[in-house]
């Protein structure tokens, strides 16, 4: 049964430089007006898939019922497909190219139901070239489910147990270490790891050390202390502090600091937490009396 949707949520790589966003918001206003459109981000590094699943994971529990349209797409005029996947019964629908990118956000809104290859001409635009999917292709097909076309209208089913799959790592974990990766840092420096709260066994302690690497780091990386806190402004100055963030995962953070520029991390760099040894330095505060003598 189909159903019509009012609001499309959009995330893409196409920054606010060039007239590609507003393109794409310009073709869905043209097939379906009384669409609205909320701008997810179009911040998503070119061609970076992972972190657009990574954001659309983040952003999927709390993003309006309807159709979720995102364009993270190198390989764009190539065999790859364009897929829509309807999740929680029906109140949403997913669109986008079948490279990753959709899958950790299917899994987060409880799996998917049916799934189409978007591959009826009916509801495409014509195009001089077959570089711009998210104009020609997946828009469109956002409208048109908007204005209540069904699913199956668009193309023919596929077994959703064969899309790609995403690609969000799994930490290491036993009982003296646990091996993370730095998935997401956000414009505050603020690092995201890959474990949650129960990843951490219980024997570590309030204060844990860290060490820091890029995978091709040939020192070592950086060994710091960091304390388990649950509010930025609970670090002490200088120091590192590991909260439990607002999408329910462990984070490395500072005060008004970047923790990610402190400990040269990016992202994909291992982070391996363990109880805290000697050679872990935590950073000392110093107090600065301004006071006139």
């Amino acid at each position: 049964m189909s159903r019509r949707y009012d609001t499309i949520s959009f995330l893409s790589d196409y920054g606010t430089t060039d007239e590609f966003a507003g393109v794409v918001r310009s073709v869905i206003r043209e097939l379906a007006p009384h669409a609205a459109v909320i701008d997810l981000t179009h911040g998503i590094a070119p061609f970076d898939v992972r972190a657009g699943s990574l954001a659309l994971a983040r952003a999927i529990s709390y993003v309006a019922s309807g159709v979720v349209l995102a364009v993270v797409d190198p390989g764009v005029g190539t065999a790859r497909r364009g897929i829509a996947i309807e999740v929680a019964d029906g109140e949403g629908v997913l669109v986008g190219p079948d490279n990753g990118l959709l899958a950790p956000a299917v899994a987060m809104a409880g799996g998917a139901g049916r799934a189409v290859e978007l591959s009826n001409p009916e509801y495409r635009l014509e195009a001089p070239g077959a570089t711009f999917d998210g104009r020609d292709l997946f828009a469109p097909a956002a409208a048109h489910l908007c204005k209540g076309v069904d699913l199956s209208e668009l193309g023919p089913a596929v077994d959703a147990d064969l899309l790609f799959p995403g690609v969000v790592p799994l930490p290491q974990i036993d009982d003296s270490t646990v091996i993370a990766q730095a998935l997401w840092t956000d414009r505050f420096g603020n690092v995201q790891l890959n474990i949650g709260p129960d990843d951490l066994p219980s024997g570590f302690g309030d204060v844990v050390e860290i060490r820091c690497s890029a995978p091709t780091d040939p020192t070592g990386g950086v060994t710091r202390a960091a304390t388990r806190v649950t509010a930025f402004a609970e670090t002490s100055p200088g120091a590192i502090g590991l909260v439990l963030d607002s999408n329910g995962m462990m984070a490395l953070v500072m005060d008004r600091r970047s923790a990610a520029d402190e400990l040269g991390l990016a992202d994909g760099d291992q982070v391996v937490i363990a109880p805290l040894s000697e050679d872990a330095q935590p950073t000392q505060s110093v107090r600065v009396d301004l006071t006139t003598r």
